[in-house]
């Protein structure tokens, strides 16, 4: 299910601080790409990660809220810094079971974080989102 990002409980997301974009409410415990390009980071707690677009779009990708306080416990990434991704490949697992046991948000909050290269950046309005559907457009 995707959600406005000004919809997300958390200031630095609701709020756009870190860039315009959108949450996804995940059906699964696994972080696919969005966009063909990069990485550009992992967090060591993989619980996010930071990916750049072929077009130059950096993107923050953030699984729940406030998990980093789990010091990656239930988390793998199977990407690294510098790998080259596709639409649809695998990029985080997390286990939705223990987020959801220990009382996390599940919300990923997916964001466009160099928005000032952008004139726009819209959401998409459906709120059922598959692997490879369009989530976010740039102008």
């Amino acid at each position: 299910m995707a959600v406005p990002s000004s919809s997300i409980n958390d200031p630095t997301f609701g709020q756009e601080m870190l860039g315009k974009g959108m949450a996804i409410e995940p059906s699964e415990g696994k972080l696919y790409s969005p966009i063909d390009g990069s990485v550009a980071v992992v967090i060591d707690t993989k619980h996010a990660l930071s990916i750049v677009s072929d077009n130059g779009a950096e993107i923050l990708m953030h699984v729940g809220l406030d998990t980093v306080k789990l010091k990656g416990e239930g988390f793998k990434a199977f990407v690294k810094q510098g790998d080259e991704i596709k639409i649809g490949q695998k990029l985080i697992e997390f286990d939705i079971d223990l987020l959801k046991s220990k009382g996390y948000c599940l919300d990923v909050p997916i964001v466009i974080t160099n928005m000032m290269n952008y004139t726009e950046v819209v959401c998409t309005k459906e709120t059922n989102i598959n692997i490879g559907e369009n989530l976010l457009s740039i102008k």
